[in-house]
Parts: C-alpha cells; sequence; structure tokens
C-alpha cells in the first residue's frame, strides 16, 4: 500500500506539477550523461561534515533537480524491489526516509521558488505534516487523559491537513484519483507516529 500510494498518487501528482522530488532508487532511471555529470557529488554525500549513507535516491534527485534536469512519473513503467514484510523492518525503513526527507528538504529549498506552488505545499506537508500529527495527537491523548473527552478539533485538524493536501493536487490536476494519497493519514497515526 505505502509503494502504491507514494508512486501511483504522490509521485503522479509531482510530476503533473513539473517535478518528482524523490525518484525512488529501485524505480529510477537516469541519463548516463546527466548521471556522469553529477557522479562525484552523489558519491560523495556529506551531511553536517560526515558521510552520508541513506537517503541516496533523494539525494540524487535533487542533485538532478538543482542541475537543471527534469524528474518524472511514468505510470506504465515496471520495476521490482524488495520490501520490508513485517512490522518493525518497515518501520525501520520510514524513519530512515524520514531522515532522508529532512536533511534533503534543507539542501533543496532554494529550488521550491522556481518550482510549482504544489510542490512547494507537498513539501511542506512531507515535513511539517508528521509534526502538526503528532501535537494533535498527544494533545488528544492528553485531553482524554485529563477529561475524558477528545476535543472535536484533533480530528478536525488531521481530517483538515490530509484533504487540503490531497485536493489540491486532485482539483489543479482534475483527477480526483489524487484523493486516494490520504489513505497514507492512518498509516502515520496508528503504525509511524508510535
Amino acid at each position: 500500500m505505502e509503494y502504491w500510494l507514494a508512486c501511483n498518487e504522490e509521485r503522479a501528482a509531482q510530476t503533473r506539477f513539473g517535478a518528482v522530488m524523490c525518484c525512488c532508487g529501485p524505480c529510477a532511471m537516469y541519463r548516463r550523461s546527466a548521471l556522469l555529470l553529477l557522479l562525484e557529488q552523489y558519491e560523495t554525500q556529506f551531511f553536517r561534515g560526515k558521510p552520508s549513507d541513506f537517503g541516496e535516491d533523494r539525494h540524487l534527485t535533487i542533485l538532478m533537480l538543482k542541475a537543471g534536469f527534469r524528474t518524472e512519473y511514468v505510470p506504465d513503467a515496471v520495476a521490482a524491489t524488495v520490501v520490508p514484510d513485517t512490522l518493525l523492518p518497515y518501520l525501520r525503513q520510514q524513519l530512515r526516509w524520514a531522515r532522508s526527507t529532512y536533511r534533503d528538504t534543507l539542501l533543496g529549498l532554494h529550488l521550491l521558488p522556481g518550482l510549482d506552488r504544489y510542490l512547494t505545499l507537498d513539501v511542506v506537508g512531507q515535513n511539517l505534516g508528521p509534526l502538526l500529527l503528532a501535537i494533535s495527537s498527544i494533545a488528544a491523548l492528553a485531553q482524554l487523559a485529563l477529561t475524558g473527552t477528545v476535543p472535536w478539533w484533533t480530528g478536525l485538524t488531521i481530517v483538515a491537513m490530509t484533504l487540503i493536501r490531497c485536493s489540491v493536487a486532485a482539483l489543479r490536476a482534475g483527477e480526483l484519483r489524487f484523493l486516494g494519497f490520504s489513505l497514507h493519514t492512518p498509516i502515520n497515526i496508528f503504525l509511524l507516529l508510535p
């Protein structure tokens, strides 16, 4: 479900607005000439002065965008990868991906003004969404513990953040299927957040 949502919804929406922000490692292809141009930067990836050994796919995508290359989703491409089949490896993968998202967002922030506003919203949503989701959930649990009731605004905040992100893509692209990415919110609440 995670891979389907990430590729068929999130990256499909991003390509509609001009750039896929992370070309997934096992699902990505690059022009040899473009890769050779960026190979040294890619192989000597550092963050805060230390060699980095995670998020190489997102890092390479940011390097490609910084160099002026296009990145896009191809819906009829076929790729195979090994995916976690139990919860603990899945959670480790998701935490690794989250670290990569935060790190490479910092490296690519200056790209956002030159990209479509939807992509800025998407990047902000990827980075602030989990934080707002965590704050909302913690506030709801605190309210439940203190008063025995759950504040209505918690559910409203979570639903609103989810629907805003998905609705903008669906409306701008004219494709209602982009609303399907809202299914990622329950994955975040019940698996990733804990």
